[in-house]
Protein backbone atom coordinates (compact mmCIF):
# COMPACT_ATOMS: atom_id res chain seq x y z
CA UNK A 1 0.00 0.00 0.00
CA UNK A 2 1.60 3.03 -1.01
CA UNK A 3 2.00 6.88 0.98
CA UNK A 4 -1.23 8.52 0.53
CA UNK A 5 -0.15 11.88 -1.76
CA UNK A 6 -3.56 13.86 -1.33
CA UNK A 7 -6.51 14.11 0.47
CA UNK A 8 -8.66 11.49 -1.19
CA UNK A 9 -5.70 8.63 -1.23
CA UNK A 10 -5.61 9.43 2.79
CA UNK A 11 -9.23 9.14 3.25
CA UNK A 12 -9.08 5.64 1.03
CA UNK A 13 -6.02 4.56 3.36
CA UNK A 14 -7.86 5.59 7.10
CA UNK A 15 -10.83 3.78 5.74
CA UNK A 16 -9.29 0.68 5.32
CA UNK A 17 -7.16 0.93 8.85
CA UNK A 18 -10.04 2.06 10.83
CA UNK A 19 -11.53 -0.97 9.47
CA UNK A 20 -9.30 -2.98 11.41
CA UNK A 21 -8.81 -0.51 14.69
CA UNK A 22 -10.07 -2.99 17.31
CA UNK A 23 -6.61 -5.08 16.33
CA UNK A 24 -4.26 -1.87 16.83
CA UNK A 25 -3.48 -0.66 20.33
CA UNK A 26 -3.15 2.91 20.38
CA UNK A 27 -5.03 3.49 17.31
CA UNK A 28 -6.48 6.67 17.83
CA UNK A 29 -3.29 8.35 19.03
CA UNK A 30 -1.56 6.40 15.85
CA UNK A 31 -3.70 7.44 13.60
CA UNK A 32 -4.51 11.48 15.11
CA UNK A 33 -2.21 13.39 13.02
CA UNK A 34 -3.59 11.87 10.04
CA UNK A 35 -7.09 12.40 10.90
CA UNK A 36 -5.98 16.14 11.63
CA UNK A 37 -5.87 16.77 7.73
CA UNK A 38 -9.16 16.13 7.04
CA UNK A 39 -10.22 18.72 8.95
CA UNK A 40 -11.74 21.53 7.24
CA UNK A 41 -9.55 24.39 5.85
CA UNK A 42 -6.63 22.42 6.63
CA UNK A 43 -4.01 22.54 4.43
CA UNK A 44 -2.75 19.00 2.92
CA UNK A 45 0.96 19.44 4.38
CA UNK A 46 2.76 16.24 4.36
CA UNK A 47 5.49 16.20 6.99
CA UNK A 48 7.48 13.37 8.83
CA UNK A 49 4.75 13.21 11.59
CA UNK A 50 2.56 12.03 8.72
CA UNK A 51 5.08 10.04 7.49
CA UNK A 52 5.53 7.91 10.39
CA UNK A 53 1.85 7.37 11.58
CA UNK A 54 1.56 5.72 8.07
CA UNK A 55 4.42 3.40 8.72
CA UNK A 56 3.21 2.73 12.57
CA UNK A 57 -0.22 1.61 10.78
CA UNK A 58 1.25 -0.35 8.01
CA UNK A 59 3.03 -2.28 10.96
CA UNK A 60 0.21 -2.67 13.09
CA UNK A 61 -1.80 -4.15 10.39
CA UNK A 62 0.29 -6.76 9.39
CA UNK A 63 1.25 -7.78 13.43
CA UNK A 64 -1.22 -7.87 16.05
CA UNK A 65 -1.33 -9.33 19.90
CA UNK A 66 -3.06 -12.67 20.31
CA UNK A 67 -6.67 -11.70 20.96
CA UNK A 68 -8.76 -14.60 22.08
CA UNK A 69 -12.53 -15.03 22.33
CA UNK A 70 -14.56 -14.16 25.19
CA UNK A 71 -15.86 -16.67 27.17
CA UNK A 72 -19.72 -15.35 28.96
CA UNK A 73 -19.04 -17.46 31.69
CA UNK A 74 -16.12 -15.58 33.60
CA UNK A 75 -15.79 -12.63 34.93
CA UNK A 76 -13.86 -9.52 32.44
CA UNK A 77 -10.86 -7.44 33.66
CA UNK A 78 -11.11 -3.68 32.17
CA UNK A 79 -7.75 -1.37 32.18
CA UNK A 80 -8.77 1.69 31.40
CA UNK A 81 -6.45 5.59 30.64
CA UNK A 82 -6.64 8.98 29.63
CA UNK A 83 -4.25 11.47 28.00
CA UNK A 84 -4.75 15.10 26.86
CA UNK A 85 -6.24 13.99 23.31
CA UNK A 86 -7.11 10.58 23.64
CA UNK A 87 -8.78 7.89 25.55
CA UNK A 88 -8.04 3.66 25.37
CA UNK A 89 -9.36 0.64 27.30
CA UNK A 90 -8.31 -3.18 26.97
CA UNK A 91 -10.81 -6.18 27.52
CA UNK A 92 -9.21 -9.00 29.44
CA UNK A 93 -9.87 -12.37 30.45
CA UNK A 94 -8.31 -14.89 32.93
CA UNK A 95 -8.64 -18.04 30.61
CA UNK A 96 -6.30 -20.87 33.02
CA UNK A 97 -3.39 -18.55 31.49
CA UNK A 98 -3.83 -15.26 33.18
CA UNK A 99 -4.73 -12.07 32.21
CA UNK A 100 -5.39 -12.42 28.34
CA UNK A 101 -6.40 -9.33 25.78
CA UNK A 102 -9.94 -10.38 24.24
CA UNK A 103 -10.45 -6.41 22.32
CA UNK A 104 -8.74 -2.93 21.86
CA UNK A 105 -10.35 0.31 22.27
CA UNK A 106 -9.07 4.05 21.40
CA UNK A 107 -11.01 7.08 20.43
CA UNK A 108 -9.61 10.49 20.16
CA UNK A 109 -11.51 13.36 22.52
CA UNK A 110 -13.44 15.82 20.41
CA UNK A 111 -15.19 19.41 21.24
CA UNK A 112 -16.00 19.80 25.02
CA UNK A 113 -14.34 17.02 25.73
CA UNK A 114 -10.70 18.39 25.44
CA UNK A 115 -11.42 20.57 27.71
CA UNK A 116 -12.48 18.26 31.19
CA UNK A 117 -10.40 18.09 34.27
CA UNK A 118 -8.25 14.89 34.14
CA UNK A 119 -10.45 13.10 36.57
CA UNK A 120 -13.55 13.10 34.08
CA UNK A 121 -11.08 12.59 31.45
CA UNK A 122 -10.33 9.38 33.04
CA UNK A 123 -13.91 8.65 33.68
CA UNK A 124 -14.92 9.03 30.43
CA UNK A 125 -12.74 6.12 29.38
CA UNK A 126 -14.50 3.87 31.68
CA UNK A 127 -17.63 5.00 30.42
CA UNK A 128 -16.46 4.48 26.50
CA UNK A 129 -15.13 0.85 27.50
CA UNK A 130 -18.64 -0.07 29.40
CA UNK A 131 -20.79 1.17 26.32
CA UNK A 132 -18.43 -0.54 23.34
CA UNK A 133 -18.81 -3.71 25.50
CA UNK A 134 -21.70 -3.81 27.39
CA UNK A 135 -22.50 -7.30 24.91
CA UNK A 136 -19.99 -8.31 27.19
CA UNK A 137 -20.28 -7.46 30.72
CA UNK A 138 -23.91 -6.92 31.48
CA UNK A 139 -24.44 -9.69 33.92
CA UNK A 140 -21.01 -10.68 34.80
CA UNK A 141 -18.73 -8.96 37.21
CA UNK A 142 -16.25 -6.26 35.97
CA UNK A 143 -13.10 -5.03 37.42
CA UNK A 144 -11.91 -1.85 35.94
CA UNK A 145 -8.45 -1.12 36.62
CA UNK A 146 -6.94 2.89 36.72
CA UNK A 147 -4.36 4.47 37.22
CA UNK A 148 -5.75 7.55 38.10
CA UNK A 149 -6.36 6.56 42.27
CA UNK A 150 -9.25 9.43 43.22
CA UNK A 151 -11.97 7.43 41.16
CA UNK A 152 -12.16 4.60 43.26
CA UNK A 153 -14.11 6.78 45.78
CA UNK A 154 -16.30 7.82 42.28
CA UNK A 155 -19.34 6.37 44.29
CA UNK A 156 -18.53 7.89 47.15
CA UNK A 157 -17.68 11.47 46.85
CA UNK A 158 -19.99 13.98 48.62
CA UNK A 159 -19.49 16.90 45.45
CA UNK A 160 -20.76 15.51 41.89
CA UNK A 161 -21.42 17.03 38.82
CA UNK A 162 -24.38 16.45 36.54
CA UNK A 163 -21.97 14.68 34.49
CA UNK A 164 -20.68 12.38 36.99
CA UNK A 165 -24.08 11.38 37.95
CA UNK A 166 -25.41 10.90 34.89
CA UNK A 167 -22.10 8.02 34.37
CA UNK A 168 -22.58 6.66 38.09
CA UNK A 169 -26.02 6.47 36.92
CA UNK A 170 -25.44 4.75 33.88
CA UNK A 171 -22.74 2.17 35.77
CA UNK A 172 -24.91 1.24 38.59
CA UNK A 173 -27.88 0.40 36.25
CA UNK A 174 -26.30 -2.05 33.92
CA UNK A 175 -23.16 -3.26 35.62
CA UNK A 176 -21.79 -5.02 38.28
CA UNK A 177 -18.29 -3.27 38.59
CA UNK A 178 -15.31 -2.51 41.25
CA UNK A 179 -12.75 0.30 40.60
CA UNK A 180 -8.73 -0.27 41.56
CA UNK A 181 -6.11 1.60 41.75
CA UNK A 182 -3.20 0.14 39.61
CA UNK A 183 -0.31 2.77 38.67
CA UNK A 184 0.27 3.82 35.07
CA UNK A 185 3.49 2.13 34.10
CA UNK A 186 1.17 -1.36 35.21
CA UNK A 187 -1.56 -0.47 32.88
CA UNK A 188 -2.20 -1.74 29.75
CA UNK A 189 -4.03 0.68 27.84
CA UNK A 190 -1.71 3.31 29.47
CA UNK A 191 0.23 2.59 26.14
CA UNK A 192 -3.12 3.47 24.30
CA UNK A 193 -3.54 7.17 24.94
CA UNK A 194 0.18 8.20 25.21
CA UNK A 195 1.94 10.12 22.27
CA UNK A 196 1.70 8.20 18.39
CA UNK A 197 6.10 8.01 18.75
CA UNK A 198 5.17 5.21 20.99
CA UNK A 199 5.48 1.78 18.98
CA UNK A 200 2.67 -0.53 19.31
CA UNK A 201 3.11 -4.07 21.28
CA UNK A 202 3.08 -6.86 18.44
CA UNK A 203 3.34 -10.06 17.81
CA UNK A 204 4.26 -11.64 14.48
CA UNK A 205 2.20 -13.59 12.15
CA UNK A 206 -1.17 -11.33 11.51
CA UNK A 207 -2.02 -13.61 8.68
CA UNK A 208 -1.96 -17.44 10.81
CA UNK A 209 -3.34 -15.30 13.87
CA UNK A 210 -6.96 -14.21 11.94
CA UNK A 211 -6.73 -17.55 10.22
CA UNK A 212 -7.16 -19.85 13.38
CA UNK A 213 -9.37 -16.82 14.90
CA UNK A 214 -11.61 -16.56 12.68
CA UNK A 215 -11.81 -19.52 10.83
CA UNK A 216 -10.59 -22.55 13.21
CA UNK A 217 -11.52 -21.39 16.32
CA UNK A 218 -14.64 -18.95 15.78
CA UNK A 219 -15.73 -21.66 13.37
CA UNK A 220 -15.70 -24.06 16.52
CA UNK A 221 -17.60 -21.58 18.45
CA UNK A 222 -19.80 -20.72 15.98
CA UNK A 223 -20.99 -24.28 15.66
CA UNK A 224 -21.52 -25.07 19.68
CA UNK A 225 -23.57 -21.56 20.00
CA UNK A 226 -25.79 -22.18 16.59
CA UNK A 227 -27.00 -25.30 18.03
CA UNK A 228 -26.70 -24.98 21.91
CA UNK A 229 -24.39 -27.81 22.04
CA UNK A 230 -21.73 -28.08 24.53
CA UNK A 231 -18.52 -29.14 23.69
CA UNK A 232 -18.54 -32.99 22.64
CA UNK A 233 -15.51 -34.74 24.56
CA UNK A 234 -12.39 -36.76 23.22
CA UNK A 235 -12.20 -39.18 26.03
CA UNK A 236 -14.12 -40.60 28.77
CA UNK A 237 -14.30 -38.40 32.20
CA UNK A 238 -13.25 -35.18 30.32
CA UNK A 239 -16.59 -33.45 30.48
CA UNK A 240 -18.96 -33.93 33.61
CA UNK A 241 -22.20 -33.74 34.21
CA UNK A 242 -23.09 -32.93 38.11
CA UNK A 243 -26.10 -32.66 39.77
CA UNK A 244 -28.29 -33.34 42.69
CA UNK A 245 -31.56 -35.62 43.40
CA UNK A 246 -33.44 -34.12 46.43
CA UNK A 247 -36.74 -34.45 48.11
CA UNK A 248 -35.83 -37.99 49.27
CA UNK A 249 -37.24 -39.69 52.46
CA UNK A 250 -34.50 -39.81 55.41
CA UNK A 251 -32.33 -43.07 55.66
CA UNK A 252 -31.54 -44.88 58.68
CA UNK A 253 -27.85 -43.48 57.69
CA UNK A 254 -28.75 -39.66 57.34
CA UNK A 255 -29.05 -39.46 53.74
CA UNK A 256 -31.94 -37.66 51.68
CA UNK A 257 -30.45 -36.53 48.52
CA UNK A 258 -28.42 -38.48 46.31
CA UNK A 259 -25.15 -36.52 44.02
CA UNK A 260 -25.87 -37.52 40.59
CA UNK A 261 -22.36 -37.22 38.27
CA UNK A 262 -21.85 -38.67 34.64
CA UNK A 263 -19.91 -38.54 32.17
CA UNK A 264 -20.62 -36.79 29.16
CA UNK A 265 -18.50 -39.41 26.63
CA UNK A 266 -19.63 -42.96 27.92
CA UNK A 267 -22.74 -41.76 29.98
CA UNK A 268 -21.66 -43.96 32.64
CA UNK A 269 -22.75 -42.45 35.96
CA UNK A 270 -21.94 -42.57 39.95
CA UNK A 271 -25.03 -42.24 42.44
CA UNK A 272 -23.68 -41.06 45.41
CA UNK A 273 -25.64 -40.90 48.79
CA UNK A 274 -25.70 -37.09 50.33
CA UNK A 275 -27.92 -34.97 52.79
CA UNK A 276 -29.47 -31.65 51.57
CA UNK A 277 -27.67 -29.96 54.29
CA UNK A 278 -24.39 -30.90 53.34
CA UNK A 279 -21.95 -27.78 53.11
CA UNK A 280 -19.63 -27.33 49.60
CA UNK A 281 -16.70 -28.41 51.44
CA UNK A 282 -18.49 -31.91 51.85
CA UNK A 283 -19.85 -32.08 48.41
CA UNK A 284 -15.90 -31.06 47.20
CA UNK A 285 -14.27 -34.05 49.50
CA UNK A 286 -17.41 -36.71 47.91
CA UNK A 287 -15.98 -35.32 44.07
CA UNK A 288 -12.83 -36.16 44.92
CA UNK A 289 -13.69 -39.28 46.77
CA UNK A 290 -15.92 -40.79 44.03
CA UNK A 291 -15.07 -39.22 41.10
CA UNK A 292 -11.13 -37.68 41.03
CA UNK A 293 -9.93 -40.44 42.89
CA UNK A 294 -11.14 -42.86 40.44
CA UNK A 295 -11.59 -40.82 36.96
CA UNK A 296 -8.99 -38.11 37.23
CA UNK A 297 -9.95 -34.19 37.05
CA UNK A 298 -12.32 -33.28 34.57
CA UNK A 299 -11.51 -30.30 31.70
CA UNK A 300 -15.35 -29.12 32.55
CA UNK A 301 -18.01 -29.44 34.81
CA UNK A 302 -21.67 -28.79 33.97
CA UNK A 303 -24.05 -27.57 36.19
CA UNK A 304 -27.50 -25.72 36.93
CA UNK A 305 -27.41 -22.56 39.32
CA UNK A 306 -27.78 -24.42 42.27
CA UNK A 307 -26.26 -21.97 45.23
CA UNK A 308 -23.81 -25.38 46.00
CA UNK A 309 -22.05 -24.55 42.15
CA UNK A 310 -22.38 -20.65 42.18
CA UNK A 311 -20.39 -20.12 45.37
CA UNK A 312 -17.06 -18.52 45.71
CA UNK A 313 -15.68 -21.73 46.95
CA UNK A 314 -16.94 -24.27 44.43
CA UNK A 315 -15.60 -21.54 41.52
CA UNK A 316 -12.72 -21.36 43.21
CA UNK A 317 -11.82 -25.35 43.38
CA UNK A 318 -12.57 -25.42 39.97
CA UNK A 319 -10.54 -22.86 39.18
CA UNK A 320 -7.42 -24.16 40.85
CA UNK A 321 -8.11 -27.93 39.97
CA UNK A 322 -7.92 -26.34 36.26
CA UNK A 323 -11.61 -26.96 35.48
CA UNK A 324 -14.20 -24.97 33.82
CA UNK A 325 -17.37 -24.36 34.70
CA UNK A 326 -20.87 -24.85 32.47
CA UNK A 327 -23.91 -23.59 34.40
CA UNK A 328 -27.49 -23.66 32.69
CA UNK A 329 -29.89 -21.24 32.03
CA UNK A 330 -31.67 -20.36 35.16
CA UNK A 331 -35.18 -22.18 35.32
CA UNK A 332 -34.17 -24.44 32.39
CA UNK A 333 -32.26 -27.54 32.96
CA UNK A 334 -32.64 -28.98 30.22
CA UNK A 335 -29.30 -27.29 29.22
CA UNK A 336 -27.76 -29.68 31.64
CA UNK A 337 -30.51 -32.75 30.18
CA UNK A 338 -28.24 -35.49 30.05
CA UNK A 339 -28.04 -35.50 34.14
CA UNK A 340 -31.91 -34.24 34.25
CA UNK A 341 -32.87 -37.24 32.20
CA UNK A 342 -30.72 -39.57 34.39
CA UNK A 343 -32.34 -38.19 37.33
CA UNK A 344 -35.67 -39.01 36.34
CA UNK A 345 -34.29 -42.99 35.97
CA UNK A 346 -32.76 -43.04 38.99
CA UNK A 347 -35.96 -41.72 41.07
CA UNK A 348 -38.02 -44.36 38.93
CA UNK A 349 -35.94 -47.07 39.51
CA UNK A 350 -35.50 -46.29 43.63
CA UNK A 351 -39.26 -46.26 43.28
CA UNK A 352 -39.22 -50.06 41.54
CA UNK A 353 -36.83 -50.87 43.97
CA UNK A 354 -38.17 -49.30 47.60
CA UNK A 355 -41.74 -50.33 47.61
CA UNK A 356 -41.42 -52.12 50.58
CA UNK A 357 -39.17 -50.00 52.83
CA UNK A 358 -38.16 -46.48 51.55
CA UNK A 359 -36.22 -46.11 54.66
CA UNK A 360 -32.79 -47.79 53.29
CA UNK A 361 -32.80 -46.74 49.72
CA UNK A 362 -29.10 -45.61 49.82
CA UNK A 363 -28.36 -49.58 50.33
CA UNK A 364 -29.72 -50.13 47.05
CA UNK A 365 -27.86 -47.27 45.02
CA UNK A 366 -24.72 -49.51 44.14
CA UNK A 367 -26.70 -52.27 42.24
CA UNK A 368 -28.99 -49.54 40.79
CA UNK A 369 -25.86 -47.74 39.61
CA UNK A 370 -24.52 -51.24 38.17
CA UNK A 371 -27.93 -51.51 36.49
CA UNK A 372 -27.86 -48.23 34.97
CA UNK A 373 -24.37 -48.12 33.52
CA UNK A 374 -24.59 -52.17 31.82
CA UNK A 375 -27.74 -51.56 29.99
CA UNK A 376 -27.60 -50.37 26.63
CA UNK A 377 -27.76 -46.77 25.79
CA UNK A 378 -30.03 -46.13 22.89
CA UNK A 379 -28.13 -43.05 21.34
CA UNK A 380 -24.82 -44.82 21.43
CA UNK A 381 -25.74 -48.27 21.33
CA UNK A 382 -23.42 -49.69 23.92
CA UNK A 383 -23.38 -50.04 27.67
CA UNK A 384 -21.60 -47.14 29.34
CA UNK A 385 -19.42 -49.61 31.48
CA UNK A 386 -17.82 -50.79 27.86
CA UNK A 387 -17.50 -46.87 26.38
CA UNK A 388 -15.31 -46.00 29.73
CA UNK A 389 -13.60 -49.76 30.29
CA UNK A 390 -13.45 -51.31 26.95
CA UNK A 391 -15.46 -54.34 28.12
CA UNK A 392 -18.38 -55.76 30.29
CA UNK A 393 -18.58 -56.27 33.56
CA UNK A 394 -19.47 -59.93 35.22
CA UNK A 395 -23.06 -59.82 35.85
CA UNK A 396 -24.76 -61.58 39.21
CA UNK A 397 -26.06 -64.89 38.46
CA UNK A 398 -28.68 -66.98 40.52
CA UNK A 399 -27.25 -69.81 42.40
CA UNK A 400 -26.84 -73.19 40.63
CA UNK A 401 -24.89 -75.00 44.12
CA UNK A 402 -26.26 -75.73 47.12
CA UNK A 403 -25.97 -73.77 49.75
CA UNK A 404 -23.12 -74.30 52.36
CA UNK A 405 -23.55 -70.90 54.32
CA UNK A 406 -27.50 -69.94 53.92
CA UNK A 407 -26.24 -65.54 54.47
CA UNK A 408 -24.39 -65.58 51.68
CA UNK A 409 -26.87 -67.27 49.39
CA UNK A 410 -29.68 -65.14 50.27
CA UNK A 411 -27.22 -62.42 49.59
CA UNK A 412 -26.56 -63.17 46.10
CA UNK A 413 -30.06 -64.33 45.60
CA UNK A 414 -31.41 -61.13 46.81
CA UNK A 415 -28.98 -59.22 44.37
CA UNK A 416 -29.87 -60.84 41.79
CA UNK A 417 -33.55 -60.35 41.99
CA UNK A 418 -32.61 -56.68 42.58
CA UNK A 419 -30.31 -56.71 39.44
CA UNK A 420 -33.68 -58.25 37.27
CA UNK A 421 -35.97 -55.63 38.27
CA UNK A 422 -34.09 -52.65 38.00
CA UNK A 423 -32.77 -53.83 34.38
CA UNK A 424 -36.95 -54.79 33.00
CA UNK A 425 -37.60 -51.15 34.88
CA UNK A 426 -34.45 -49.51 32.77
CA UNK A 427 -35.54 -51.48 29.29
CA UNK A 428 -39.40 -50.07 30.43
CA UNK A 429 -37.90 -46.23 30.98
CA UNK A 430 -35.91 -46.66 27.39
CA UNK A 431 -39.39 -47.25 25.41
CA UNK A 432 -41.04 -44.55 27.23
CA UNK A 433 -38.44 -42.20 26.86
CA UNK A 434 -38.56 -43.46 22.36
CA UNK A 435 -41.98 -42.47 22.72
CA UNK A 436 -41.80 -39.13 24.55
CA UNK A 437 -38.87 -38.00 22.67
CA UNK A 438 -39.07 -33.72 21.02
CA UNK A 439 -43.12 -34.27 20.76
CA UNK A 440 -43.97 -30.94 21.59
CA UNK A 441 -40.98 -29.30 20.69
CA UNK A 442 -41.23 -26.72 18.51
CA UNK A 443 -39.08 -23.76 16.88
CA UNK A 444 -39.32 -20.18 18.12
CA UNK A 445 -39.50 -16.89 16.20
CA UNK A 446 -37.83 -14.94 19.09
CA UNK A 447 -34.96 -12.18 18.48
CA UNK A 448 -33.20 -9.49 20.21
CA UNK A 449 -35.09 -6.52 20.51
CA UNK A 450 -38.40 -7.56 20.79
CA UNK A 451 -40.66 -7.41 24.19
CA UNK A 452 -41.58 -10.95 25.85
CA UNK A 453 -43.92 -12.23 28.35
CA UNK A 454 -41.74 -14.28 31.27
CA UNK A 455 -43.39 -17.45 32.81
CA UNK A 456 -44.07 -16.64 36.15
CA UNK A 457 -44.28 -20.24 37.53
CA UNK A 458 -40.70 -19.90 38.70
CA UNK A 459 -41.31 -16.32 40.30
CA UNK A 460 -41.91 -15.41 43.67
CA UNK A 461 -45.13 -14.07 43.50
CA UNK A 462 -46.52 -16.00 46.74
CA UNK A 463 -47.94 -13.23 48.23
CA UNK A 464 -50.78 -13.29 45.70
CA UNK A 465 -53.80 -15.76 45.99
CA UNK A 466 -52.84 -18.38 43.55
CA UNK A 467 -55.92 -17.61 41.23
CA UNK A 468 -54.78 -13.99 41.17
CA UNK A 469 -51.45 -15.03 39.96
CA UNK A 470 -51.07 -14.26 35.96
CA UNK A 471 -49.69 -17.17 33.89
CA UNK A 472 -47.13 -14.77 32.03
CA UNK A 473 -45.39 -11.70 33.24
CA UNK A 474 -45.50 -7.62 31.86
CA UNK A 475 -43.58 -7.64 28.86
CA UNK A 476 -39.68 -7.07 28.85
CA UNK A 477 -37.17 -5.92 26.62
CA UNK A 478 -34.75 -8.71 25.24
CA UNK A 479 -30.80 -7.33 25.46
CA UNK A 480 -29.31 -9.86 24.05
CA UNK A 481 -29.23 -13.41 23.04
CA UNK A 482 -26.80 -15.56 24.71
CA UNK A 483 -27.07 -18.90 22.55
CA UNK A 484 -30.26 -19.14 19.91
CA UNK A 485 -32.49 -20.94 22.54
CA UNK A 486 -31.27 -18.54 25.92
CA UNK A 487 -32.09 -14.60 26.47
CA UNK A 488 -31.21 -11.97 28.16
CA UNK A 489 -34.04 -9.64 29.47
CA UNK A 490 -33.59 -6.18 30.99
CA UNK A 491 -35.27 -6.42 34.58
CA UNK A 492 -36.09 -4.43 37.16
CA UNK A 493 -33.23 -3.58 39.58
CA UNK A 494 -35.53 -5.43 42.70
CA UNK A 495 -35.59 -8.52 41.03
CA UNK A 496 -32.80 -10.40 42.00
CA UNK A 497 -32.34 -13.11 40.00
CA UNK A 498 -30.44 -14.08 36.82
CA UNK A 499 -31.67 -12.63 33.87
CA UNK A 500 -30.85 -15.33 31.64
CA UNK A 501 -33.93 -17.70 30.38
CA UNK A 502 -34.97 -20.45 28.20
CA UNK A 503 -37.24 -19.86 25.17
CA UNK A 504 -39.09 -21.86 26.28
CA UNK A 505 -40.60 -19.58 29.75
CA UNK A 506 -40.71 -16.72 27.41
CA UNK A 507 -43.76 -15.97 25.12
CA UNK A 508 -43.76 -13.31 22.52
CA UNK A 509 -45.75 -9.96 23.28
CA UNK A 510 -48.50 -8.51 21.00
CA UNK A 511 -48.88 -4.88 21.65
CA UNK A 512 -53.26 -4.66 22.57
CA UNK A 513 -53.07 -0.93 20.53
CA UNK A 514 -52.48 -3.29 17.12
CA UNK A 515 -55.68 -5.41 17.71
CA UNK A 516 -58.02 -3.54 19.96
CA UNK A 517 -56.63 0.32 19.83
CA UNK A 518 -56.51 1.60 23.30
CA UNK A 519 -55.98 -1.55 25.61
CA UNK A 520 -53.87 -1.18 27.47
CA UNK A 521 -51.99 -4.58 29.04
CA UNK A 522 -52.30 -5.81 32.75
CA UNK A 523 -49.74 -3.91 35.19
CA UNK A 524 -47.03 -5.93 36.25
CA UNK A 525 -47.33 -8.11 39.56
CA UNK A 526 -45.43 -6.67 42.84
CA UNK A 527 -42.21 -8.21 43.61
CA UNK A 528 -40.82 -9.01 47.01
CA UNK A 529 -38.40 -6.51 48.49
CA UNK A 530 -37.58 -7.46 51.91
CA UNK A 531 -40.55 -9.98 51.99
CA UNK A 532 -42.96 -6.96 51.35
CA UNK A 533 -44.96 -7.36 47.90
CA UNK A 534 -43.29 -3.88 46.14
CA UNK A 535 -44.54 -2.41 42.70
CA UNK A 536 -41.85 -1.08 40.58
CA UNK A 537 -41.25 2.15 40.86
CA UNK A 538 -41.12 4.55 37.12
CA UNK A 539 -40.45 7.79 37.78
CA UNK A 540 -40.67 10.62 40.88
CA UNK A 541 -42.82 13.33 39.84
CA UNK A 542 -42.74 15.92 42.45
CA UNK A 543 -42.33 16.07 46.43
CA UNK A 544 -43.38 17.61 49.66
CA UNK A 545 -42.36 17.78 53.36
CA UNK A 546 -44.98 17.27 56.19
CA UNK A 547 -45.03 19.33 59.25
CA UNK A 548 -43.12 16.48 60.90
CA UNK A 549 -40.33 17.14 58.30
CA UNK A 550 -40.92 14.34 56.48
CA UNK A 551 -40.25 14.31 52.61
CA UNK A 552 -42.72 12.66 50.27
CA UNK A 553 -42.57 12.33 46.67
CA UNK A 554 -45.37 11.90 44.15
CA UNK A 555 -44.36 8.11 42.28
CA UNK A 556 -45.57 7.14 38.79
CA UNK A 557 -45.72 3.14 38.91
CA UNK A 558 -44.61 1.44 35.70
CA UNK A 559 -47.46 -0.03 34.21
CA UNK A 560 -50.17 2.04 35.98
CA UNK A 561 -52.19 4.94 34.71
CA UNK A 562 -51.53 8.53 36.01
CA UNK A 563 -54.73 8.15 38.18
CA UNK A 564 -52.63 5.37 40.16
CA UNK A 565 -50.02 7.83 40.97
CA UNK A 566 -49.61 8.12 45.06
CA UNK A 567 -47.32 10.01 47.72
CA UNK A 568 -44.89 7.58 49.75
CA UNK A 569 -42.26 8.55 52.19
CA UNK A 570 -38.72 9.15 50.97
CA UNK A 571 -37.46 6.31 53.44
CA UNK A 572 -39.33 3.89 51.83
CA UNK A 573 -37.30 4.21 48.26
CA UNK A 574 -34.16 2.58 49.01
CA UNK A 575 -35.19 -0.03 45.98
CA UNK A 576 -35.75 2.73 43.24
CA UNK A 577 -32.84 4.26 43.86
CA UNK A 578 -31.97 5.63 40.00
CA UNK A 579 -35.49 7.73 39.92
CA UNK A 580 -35.14 9.19 42.86
CA UNK A 581 -31.56 9.96 41.65
CA UNK A 582 -32.67 11.55 38.53
CA UNK A 583 -35.31 13.29 40.11
CA UNK A 584 -32.59 14.83 42.37
CA UNK A 585 -30.92 15.92 39.38
CA UNK A 586 -33.58 17.27 37.96
CA UNK A 587 -34.23 20.04 41.17
CA UNK A 588 -30.12 20.38 41.21
CA UNK A 589 -29.70 19.19 44.58
CA UNK A 590 -27.81 15.96 45.88
CA UNK A 591 -30.22 14.27 48.45
CA UNK A 592 -33.80 14.70 49.64
CA UNK A 593 -32.48 16.76 53.03
CA UNK A 594 -32.19 19.77 50.24
CA UNK A 595 -35.73 19.37 48.66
Amino acid sequence: MKTPENVKELQQFLSFANYQNRFVPQYAKIAAPLTNLLKKNTPYKWELQHKEAVEQLKQALTSAPLLILPDPERDYVIEADASDQAVGAVLMQDQWNGLQTIAYLSKKLHGAELNYPIHDKEALAIIIAFKTWRCYLEGRKTTVYTDHCSLKYLKTQPSLSRRQVRWIDFLETHFQYDIVYKPGHKNKADALSRPAHVAAIQVEGMNSLLKGLFMHGAASRKRRVCYSLLPVPEQAWQVVNLDFITGLPTTTSGHDAILVVIDKFSTIGHFIPTHTTARTEETAQLFVRYIISQHGIPTTLISDRDPMFTNKFWKELMSLLGTKLAMSSVYHPQTDGQTERLNQIVEQLLCAVCKDDNSKWDLHLPILEFAYNNATHATTGQTPFFLCYGRHPLIPQQPTIPATVQPAHDFITTMHKLWDRTHKRLLDIQQQQKRQADRHRTDHTITMGDRVLLDTRNLDISHLPSKLQPRFCWPFLIEAQVTPVTFRLRLPATWKIHNAFHVQLLKPYRDPNTVFSGRQPPPPPPVLVHDEPENEVESVLAHRRRRNGTVELLIRWKGYDPSEDSWISQSKMDHARRPLRDYLVKQGVTSTTQL
